[in-house]
């Protein structure tokens, strides 16, 4: 019996069928078990957390927290910037598309650990705010909210990461810009409310990066399956279907069938709407009627009084006060001022009204509230709460102001 000469491997390239040849060039993930192995434990390494991305997460949250305190968009960016590369994102997916339970709680562990740090940093920066009395603040409350258009870039940056990462390390950091604004911002955000005591920060920044983080390990681990990696044993596809599931979750959320889940969180406070009273109704009652009944004659009539006319005062209308409007007149740092239900920092956050909105300035004098004056006021939809005086230019003369 002749052998053949030279060993043959069941995946031997040259020995596949033209199809799976081609099949196997489009997937990522070699064929072989071997390199297989070998392929996801350098992956692995690759992914894993380091110090260098506790470092720079604490880096990066210190500059995103000192945005939101100077009121600075391009902090923002230049705190997400700073930000590490989200490698232990793309990790919780690889553990879930894998079904490998370890490598998804360490990847998830350092997640913890990070956003820990960022909550922190985001606290200090918060009570910074309290201790130096900065309120008049708007960017903390765009980032407390879950808006389409931030899913979108989260989507974007969360498939892009994931093809760079398991392909190239330096062409990740780029696309991990997009991830590290959409979860550090939220999350900064949360421990800045919850060191400020501002409302609508916290719980509510915390929500949304959870949110953010759950929507981002679905989409990569979709892209990873995309790209060839599949469980290795049956217990894998629990992992994945519990994210899955997650996922699912959001979208309802995010859907009108999650309103009223999401009713008191990371939404803008609604306006109050007008309540119909029953008025009431006036109902004629009869009255009654007066019966004449003859009186005899007498001999002598009565000598009648003839009533003297006493001039009646007349109605001096009073003249009605001028109404008093003032303009929102802030620097163009803020670009405009809070509406709150009280005078006061801590109280309730009504609404914001940008420069050069014309409001009327319901009360007679101010009021002082932590050290500054505050006034009552209406906005053009009707609403009405209070402002501070510093933040409004009078458009009508009035005494005082």
């Amino acid at each position: 019996m002749n052998l053949p000469q030279t060993e043959q491997t069941p995946d031997d390239p040259q020995n596949m069928q033209p199809a799976r040849r081609r099949r196997a060039r489009r997937l990522l993930l070699p064929l072989s078990a071997s390199e297989r192995e070998s392929f996801l434990d350098k992956l692995s390494q690759r992914l894993s957390p380091s110090f260098d991305f506790f470092l720079f997460s604490l880096l990066a949250g210190a500059i995103i927290g000192a945005g939101l305190l100077i009121d600075s968009p391009a902090f923002l960016v230049l705190g997400a910037l700073f930000a590490p590369t989200m490698a232990p994102l793309v990790g919780l997916s690889l553990g879930t598309v894998t079904g490998s339970t370890r490598f998804f709680v360490r990847s998830l562990i350092g997640l913890v650990i990070a956003s820990i740090l960022v909550l922190l940093v985001g606290a200090l920066a918060g009570y910074a705010a309290n201790l130096w009395g900065i309120s008049e603040l708007i960017q903390v409350y765009f980032h407390a909210q879950l808006i389409w258009h931030n899913l979108l870039v989260l989507a974007v940056g969360a498939i892009l990461t994931s093809i760079s990462l398991v392909r190239s390390r330096r062409r990740a950091a780029v696309a991990s810009v997009a991830l590290a604004y959409e979860l550090f911002v939220p999350l900064t955000v949360a421990g800045f409310g919850l060191g400020s005591g501002l409302p609508h920060l916290w719980p509510d920044g915390l929500v949304v990066f959870a949110v953010h983080l759950a929507w981002a390990a679905l989409l990569g681990a979709i892209t990873l399956a995309i790209l060839g990696f599949r469980p290795l044993t049956l217990f894998g596809y629990t992992i994945g279907g519990v994210v899955a599931l997650v996922g699912a979750i959001v979208l309802i959320g995010l859907s009108g069938a999650g309103a009223a889940f999401w009713g008191q969180v990371a939404i803008p406070t609604p306006s109050p709407t007008a309540t119909l009273t029953p008025t009431a109704t006036a109902s004629t009652t009869p009255t009654p009627t007066s019966t004449f009944t003859p009186v005899p004659p007498s001999a002598t009539l009565p000598p009648t009084v003839t009533p003297s006319i006493t001039p009646s005062p007349s109605y001096t209308p009073s003249p009605s006060p001028t109404p008093v409007y003032a303009l929102v007149n802030t620097s163009e740092e803020y670009k405009g001022a809070i509406l709150r239900a009280g005078p006061g920092f801590s109280e309730e956050f009504v609404t914001s009204a940008l420069n050069g909105t014309l409001i009327q300035i319901l009360s007679d004098k101010p009021v002082v509230a932590n050290k500054v004056l505050w006034l009552h006021v209406r906005l053009p939809d009707g609403r009405e709460g209070w402002m501070l005086q510093s933040a409004l230019l009078a458009a009508t003369p009035a005494p005082n102001w």
